[in-house]
């Protein structure tokens, strides 16, 4: 199937310098590409820019302003709840500080023919990360190790916050809230919908460190992956999550699969 109304939701906070061109970017890539930045009172004025980019692009950029900084988890939730009000069948996400390559986005939707979720994965043939230290690499790779194991599932990149979503799939995740605030939202969204019997790919791309701006990323994410991470695999080890899981493909770059 084509998508006819895919959505791609940007998450921000203190992106003044990378809103405008990664919007612009982003919209060039396709006609049917529209736009939501979610702003969390970013006291850099990204709101203003997405403010004006709204005004910029009527149709096809919407800016939605959260009061306060809540976390990653509460500001994609949001989000999401934003995207079932309107008519998107695909809604694709990704960080704002072209860490993420805007290029890969009509790749992951086009996975979205074959499965219900695909993510940009760092971890298969063909991905990787530039411009990381060795502590930060491990750290990366040690964290989605851990998550594997801890989950019980094949997927090579948990962690991974550059996603695309059928719209069933985010109807399934509002139904019951995924609970973390940080980056273990990414986990925890994945592993719900793998559990709940939902297809996933992963798609490769290459990881590049954030262009302008500082990371968020902190002691207490750490740690809230770590526990909140062991939390949902003893819970679906006890079968408190629906039992499927039907697994994750690992699709090179260039592959189309059928449903």
């Amino acid at each position: 199937m084509a998508f006819r109304h895919p959505l791609v939701l940007l998450p921000t906070y203190n992106e003044a310098e990378n809103l405008r061109p990664l919007a612009e970017e982003i919209l060039g890539l396709q006609p049917a590409f529209r736009l939501l930045i979610v702003d969390d009172a970013s006291p850099d004025g990204t709101g203003a820019i997405a403010e004006t980019l709204a005004a910029a692009h009527p149709g096809r950029v919407e800016a939605l302003h959260r009061p306060a900084k809540e976390g990653l988890g509460r500001a994609y939730l949001a989000a999401f709840a934003r995207a079932l009000q309107g008519p998107a069948d695909a809604v694709l996400q990704m960080d704002a500080d072209f860490s993420h390559p805007p290029a890969l986005l009509p790749k992951l939707l086009g996975a979205l023919e074959g499965f219900d979720l695909a993510l940009g994965s760092r971890y298969v043939p063909e991905g990787g990360i530039r411009d990381w230290g060795w502590f930060r690499r491990g750290l990366s790779r040690g964290a989605n190790a851990y998550a594997r194991r801890a989950l019980r599932l094949p997927v090579r990149d948990l962690t991974s916050g550059l996603k695309a979503f059928r719209r069933e799939v985010l109807e399934f995740l509002l139904a019951a809230p995924v609970d973390s605030l940080g980056y273990c939202f990414q986990i925890e969204c994945t592993a719900r919908a793998l559990a709940a019997g939902f297809s996933c790919a992963e798609v490769p791309f290459t990881f590049t460190e954030r262009r302008r701006g500082v990371s968020k990323m902190s002691g207490n994410l750490i740690w809230e992956a770590f526990w909140k991470t062991w939390r949902l695999g003893r819970t679906l080890r006890r079968g408190e999550a629906p039992e499927a899981v039907k697994g994750c493909a690992r699709l090179p770059a260039t592959a189309k699969n059928n449903r």
